[in-house]
This record gives C-alpha cells, sequence and structure tokens, in this order.
C-alpha cells in the first residue's frame, strides 16, 4: 500500500504560480495530477509515466509542468500563469498493480 499527501495548494492571484507536491510513501511509477471542481467530475490535468514521459491536458499545455524527484519519491505539479478557471481541489494518483491510490487533495483559488 501506498500512501500519498498532497500539499502546496492556497490562494493566488490570476497570473501567479504554485507548486504542488504528492509525497508518496514508497517508489512510484506513473503519477496522474488530476483537479475538481465542486459539480463536476474529476479530469486529469498532467501524467508523468515514467522519467521523461509526460501529458498535459489542453487547457494546461505550456503553464503547467510535471516533474519528479526520484530520491524524495516526490511528484511536483509546477503551475504558472494561472488562472480563476484552475480554481478546484488537485489530487495526484498512483496506479499501482491494479490499484488507484489517491491523496487527499489540495485546494487552489485563483482570484481575479
Amino acid at each position: 500500500q501506498v500512501h500519498l499527501a498532497e500539499s502546496g495548494g492556497g490562494l493566488v492571484q490570476v497570473g501567479g504560480s504554485l507548486r504542488l507536491s504528492c509525497a508518496a510513501s514508497g517508489s512510484i511509477g506513473t503519477v496522474i495530477w488530476y483537479r475538481q471542481v465542486p459539480g463536476q467530475q474529476r479530469e486529469p490535468v498532467a501524467t508523468q509515466s515514467g522519467v521523461d514521459t509526460t501529458h498535459y491536458a489542453e487547457s494546461v499545455k505550456g503553464r503547467f509542468t510535471i516533474y519528479r524527484d526520484s530520491a524524495k519519491n516526490t511528484v511536483y505539479l509546477q503551475m504558472n500563469s494561472l488562472k480563476p478557471e484552475d480554481t478546484a481541489v488537485y489530487y495526484c494518483a498512483a496506479p499501482i498493480k491494479g490499484t488507484i491510490y489517491w491523496g487527499q487533495g489540495t485546494q487552489v483559488t485563483v482570484s481575479s
């Protein structure tokens, strides 16, 4: 079993930046950052599988970057040029042997 813990959320103004962290209790492979707005489905934002393979939702391409520090078992989501529509609870998830592990989420609020 793997435990994931997100941190780094908060309140930021439009155009600002935040870096979210997803700290894992052990070694992890693929990690997906999701976000969810109340009343809407959780949507994938960024995925990293392996060392150099990444994928981004169209809405965040060029603004968000997913990367990891394997020595710390931590995956980051650097978010730049934030927009009000980026406001959501952000979750990290790690699929391992057929089970998807989730963190508790961290709130990101972008004020205009």
